[in-house]
């Protein structure tokens, strides 16, 4: 290996290093590789509820819909991305009734859409098997 080779080497790995550095101490998941995953990073405490979150809605026919990312397309992660946004401004939840239409143009339309935090009950680290639900934000449908 020539000299220059190995400068070139040497500077791409002290560039690297200084990307994950910065990453680490200012970054954010949308910085991932240089910036942290947080994601699975933290750990609740033994005693407190374990959050859940998910979209539901209601049909025509009072029917409680699941909106997963089987009914939408939206994926849990992008979903969860957008909690705060959906709280500030549940209009928002407007998307995922259209993605749910895309999807399921033959069924019963959508009269309500709801951003749902199941809180599962933790104690000692293990689940109760009890849960309540928090509902964070809410949408009255505007039919077309």
């Amino acid at each position: 290996m020539t000299t220059a080779q190995r400068a070139t080497r040497v500077l791409a790995t002290v560039l690297a290093g200084l990307a994950l550095l910065g990453g680490t101490l200012w970054g954010s998941d949308d910085h991932f590789p240089f910036g942290p995953f947080r994601m699975y990073a933290g750990v609740n405490p033994p005693n407190e509820p374990a959050p859940d979150p998910r979209l539901e809605g209601t049909d025509a026919h009072g029917a409680t819909v699941a909106l997963g990312e089987r009914e939408t397309g939206m994926r849990r992660a992008e979903i969860e991305g957008q909690q705060d946004l959906f709280v500030a401004d549940p209009g928002r939840l407007r998307e995922v009734v259209e993605a749910y239409r895309r999807r399921n143009p033959d069924a019963a339309p959508l009269v309500e859409v709801r951003y749902v935090m199941r809180w599962h009950e933790i104690r000692t680290s293990r689940p109760t098997g009890q849960w309540r639900d928090e509902v964070l934000a809410r949408w009255q449908v505007v039919q077309p």
